[in-house]
């Protein structure tokens, strides 16, 4: 860990940063934010939101205070940004070949992100920190729907290989799997396994065939229209 407070981005320079997350910048700057992230990540984890202070971020980034108040402007800024980000990752959803395969391995996904507590200390205080920060939970929005977004060609593969009906609402599908797991997780702060896993991915897979995710426009196209009665002449 870096401790010294030396800043290397030259606060006095007259032109401000870009806006965090606006850019992927790289070299210096990308060292900078990858640091504070990470010291963001540590006091989360050690501290939660409320007592993460700029000057615990600056002794544990190296990262002069002043480059983080001209960068970010607050704690919040630097949280909002860490997320951001986070979801600048080349991550990608599984592809089993199934439907069945892919919600599953995206349930255990889920499951394997907080089976360890010291993995799961940042992530769960990020979204403390959701409940207590307008801009941590529009960059926590931001991150889960982009991941959302990514998740969803796992159900238009599903559509194209005819395991779900035409029309099915991919980002419903996939909201459908992590949503009892993170209900578990987040509001009764119950565990969760394996077998909770395959039972939310299962159930999601059960509405899909079902058709209970099909949205109101494709089951209206799929209807057939009714036949005009004949006029008398």
């Amino acid at each position: 860990m870096n401790n010294s407070t030396e800043d290397p981005e030259h606060p006095d320079a007259p032109a401000p940063d870009p806006a965090p997350g606006s850019r992927r910048p790289g070299g210096r700057t990308a060292r900078t934010r990858a640091a504070v992230r990470d010291a963001v990540l540590t006091g989360l984890a050690e501290h939660g939101y409320p007592s993460l202070t700029v000057e615990y971020l600056a002794e544990h980034s190296g990262v002069h205070k002043t480059t983080l108040y001209r960068r970010w402007g607050s704690v919040e800024g630097m949280v909002a940004d860490a997320l951001a980000l986070a979801g600048e990752d080349e991550w990608t959803p599984p592809d089993t070949g199934s439907l069945a395969g892919d919600l599953r391995a995206l349930a255990h996904e889920v499951v394997d992100g907080f089976r360890d507590p010291a993995d799961a200390a940042a992530p769960t205080a990020f979204v403390g920190a959701a409940f207590q920060s307008p801009r941590a939970a529009e960059a926590l929005r931001a991150f889960y729907g982009e991941r959302f977004r990514r998740c969803e060609t796992v159900v238009h593969r599903a559509v194209g290989r005819g395991e779900a009906p035409v029309g099915t609402d991919a980002g419903a599908v996939v909201r459908a799997v992590s949503a009892p797991l993170f209900l578990r997780l987040f509001v009764t702060r119950e565990a969760v396994d394996e077998r909770l896993a395959d039972q939310a991915a299962d159930a999601a897979l059960a509405a899909v065939t079902a058709g209970v995710f099909t949205a109101p426009a494709g089951r209206r196209a799929a209807a057939p229209a009714p036949s005009a009665a004949p006029r008398e002449s």
